[in-house]
């Protein structure tokens, strides 16, 4: 089986992480933190706003079960990306929305998936997504993996993660996991 890989920030990565677990293709899901400035991020550090650093999440697919466009068409229905630096009540640049690109053909997929969505008129404010090579990655702690799966009574969980994991069933049932 072959493998792809993609990097995908949308505000808190326990939410990314618990959407993309459930969906047909994917083969692994690490929450992380990605195109900072200091080597090694902390939990606490990427949280003070002061690295540079993205709440990520990268992506192990397999293209022929779910495609780069399948991934960024959920991506840009679970979270709002024309909010600059926040998702809801997370604020900073830590929770900007953005795509890290892995090749060219990424970045080439990306845009067109971009125009897709405006054309399609989704949101009426612009599109603030950062499209950008990975630069960096670094994976997260390893109380943040797999949050939602250990933790889903948690309040962040069931008031944030629980509704985008629903949204993403209910609007992509064919692409859940049986």
């Amino acid at each position: 089986m072959t493998t792809e890989t993609v990097t995908l920030a949308g505000g808190c990565f326990w939410c990314l992480e618990a959407v993309y677990d459930q969906m047909k293709g994917v083969t692994d899901v690490v929450s992380g933190y990605a195109n900072g400035r200091a080597p090694n991020p902390t939990y606490e550090a990427v949280c003070s706003g002061r690295t540079g650093y993205a709440e990520a999440v990268q992506i192990k697919y397999n293209p022929e079960e779910a495609s780069f466009a399948d991934l960024l068409r959920v991506f840009f229905t679970i979270h709002d990306p024309t909010t600059l630096n926040r998702q809801g009540a997370d604020v900073g640049t830590q929770y900007r929305s953005g795509i890290y690109t892995h090749t060219p053909e990424q970045e080439a997929v990306a845009r067109q998936v971009i125009d897709e969505i405006k054309a399609e008129g989704l949101y009426r404010d612009p599109i603030v997504t950062e499209l950008e090579p990975l630069k960096n990655w670094y994976p997260a702690e390893d109380y943040h993996q797999e949050y939602y799966a250990h933790n889903p009574n948690a309040g962040y969980c069931r008031v944030v993660v629980a509704p985008k994991v629903a949204k993403f069933r209910q609007k992509f049932f064919a692409r859940v996991k049986a």
